[in-house]
């Protein structure tokens, strides 16, 4: 599955696959954040996998796992990763986790909640019910 837009500059996506994360940057991506926590799925890569796959692949990369809903320190660091704009597609399971925990760092930046909401939903990522 292709990464969803949620701005001009990140995109969400379920689980990535190490060998696709140079297919990634060269379509222009500089930085991947992963939300999942290691050993969520059986099988699945690890942080430190994913994290070498994406230095051979040329891209930044930072781990920022979340259980559940993101917490607001979950979202400052989404937040604080993302400051500078750089392209960046952030992965979980599903994307949902990812796609929240945006939303939650955009809300701290004084985004309006719907249109963080409508942004989401546009990807297919439905935060209705996300306190933000």
């Amino acid at each position: 599955m292709s990464p969803r837009a949620l701005s001009a500059t990140v995109w969400a996506s379920p689980q990535l696959a190490p060998e696709t994360l140079a297919e990634l940057s060269a379509a222009g991506v500089q930085r991947i954040i992963s939300n999942r926590p290691d050993g969520e799925d059986p099988g699945q890569p690890t942080a430190a996998e994913m994290e070498a796959a994406a230095r051979t692949a040329g891209l930044s990369f930072s781990w920022i796992p979340v259980s559940g809903m993101p917490g607001p320190a979950q979202a400052a660091a989404v937040g604080d990763v993302l400051a500078d704009g750089l392209p960046t597609v952030m992965f979980c399971r599903s994307g949902t986790r990812s796609a929240a925990a945006w939303a939650m760092s955009e809300r701290v930046r004084g985004v309006d909640p719907d249109e963080l909401r409508a942004a989401a939903a546009g990807a297919g990522y439905d935060l209705s019910r996300l306190p933000l």
